[in-house]
């Protein structure tokens, strides 16, 4: 058994930035985001570089283009020995994945520590990024689908036809999450947004709008894993993982995959077997929200709504951070911003500090248990090839 044998016990988020240097942002690479993030982990534990040798250390990857050998350089950079490197390479589940793997090492024996670090900044790209995925050039283009947004768009249409889903319910989401992250200063939108200005935003691949879509945003993460007999000795506030779960390509060999569902239902559920929680237990989500349909999508397959009553579930229930199921408290890459391939850990980092009461205006009211999801690799004639559920406990 798991038995919550591991913890966060410090987490970091840098500012984030779209590098508009004619606005007065600053444009930081890659590797001053890692260090920053670092850097601030640091100071919260009062930890020092000597503490990470002989521990583990996981990196995310970059979706813009960085060496094979990219973790290697980063521990370089940033003056750390590991005994054990980890890479992810699962899109916006880079974060979770990361998190069950140092998880596993911990629970293992392996080492006592694990450091998570992610940062991506995709608003330094001139011209056009890199592809992320090879099928984009051999079945995506060709017949005139432009990557995410289009096959985001695909999904999105699928749950209009089939449960009857209305654009208002989708924007409801937007605008709960905007409201959420009008609370949290460090989101890079605040402005709250009216379901009028959701309907009236521009249609960027139909029936997908721009405000149903995250934009791209700078920055870095750090989150810290200790064995939980030794949190205390790092942290006042350790918050418990208490239950984890991944699945990777659902319905392999079935050529014409159910669109509107994801691999979250499988995760979902060994997290909930693991952590002995229910759906009705969880204080908050922390969903990932690349797009909002895709939000929907979480709602059913991790057991808040049946498959098909996510449109009624959103216009029923209060989603902010006051309400009775607050969704991205911290704004979710829909307002907060997504850090590239890095953008998943802000799911992480909202919901520790939601469970360590350091939530200021946002603050959820007796938070106990949070869930967060991570999911990556849009998949060809499917949905995502990866899916992770982890659900954290307060002090």
């Amino acid at each position: 058994m798991f038995s919550a044998s591991v913890s966060v016990t410090g987490y970091a988020e840098t500012p984030v930035s779209r590098a508009r240097v004619d606005k007065g942002e600053k444009k930081l690479t890659i590797e001053e985001y890692y260090a920053w993030a670092l850097n601030l982990l640091l100071k919260q534990t009062e930890l020092s570089l000597k503490d990470f040798k002989g521990q583990g250390v996981g990196v995310t990857g970059s979706a813009y283009p960085r060496a094979e050998i990219w973790s290697a350089e980063v521990v370089q950079n940033l003056g750390l020995e590991p005994k054990l490197l980890v890479r992810a390479d699962q899109g916006g589940a880079n974060g979770t994945a990361l998190l069950i793997a140092g998880a596993l090492a911990i629970h293992a024996g392996y080492v006592d520590h694990f450091l998570i670090l992610g940062a991506d900044t995709p608003m330094n790209i001139a011209g056009e990024g890199s592809l992320t995925w090879r099928y984009e050039l051999d079945y995506l283009m060709p017949v005139g689908m432009m990557g995410p947004n289009s096959m985001a768009a695909m999904m999105m249409r699928r749950q209009m036809e089939v449960y009857g889903y209305k654009p208002e319910q989708y924007g409801k989401v937007s605008v709960s999450q905007r409201e959420n992250a009008s609370k949290n200063p460090m989101a890079y939108f605040r402005t709250p947004l009216k379901i009028e200005e959701y309907l009236s935003s521009p249609m960027i691949s139909d029936p997908l709008r721009m405000l149903d879509i995250c934009p791209f945003v700078n920055g870095g993460f750090a989150v810290l894993l200790s064995k939980t007999s030794l949190a205390w000795k790092i942290s006042d506030k350790p918050v418990k993982l208490v239950g984890f779960g991944e699945w990777h390509n659902p319905d392999a060999s079935n050529t014409l995959r159910d669109i509107t569902s994801t691999g979250l239902k499988i995760a979902s559920k060994q997290a909930y077997e693991m952590s002995g929680v229910k759906p009705s237990n969880i204080s908050l989500l922390s969903a990932y929200d690349d797009y909002t349909p895709v939000v929907l999508m979480q709602l059913e397959d991790a057991g808040f709504c049946e498959k098909g009553e996510a449109g009624r579930f959103v216009e029923e229930n209060d989603l902010t951070y006051c309400g009775n199921l607050p969704v991205n408290t911290g704004g979710g890459l829909l307002s907060y911003g997504q850090a590239g391939m890095a953008g998943g850990l802000h799911h992480v980092t909202e919901a520790v500090r939601q469970l360590r009461s350091e939530a200021g205006e946002r603050q959820v009211k007796d938070a106990r248990y949070a869930m967060v999801t991570g999911l990556g690799a849009l998949a060809h004639g499917g949905s995502f090839i990866n899916s992770c559920a982890l659900i954290f406990e307060g002090v």
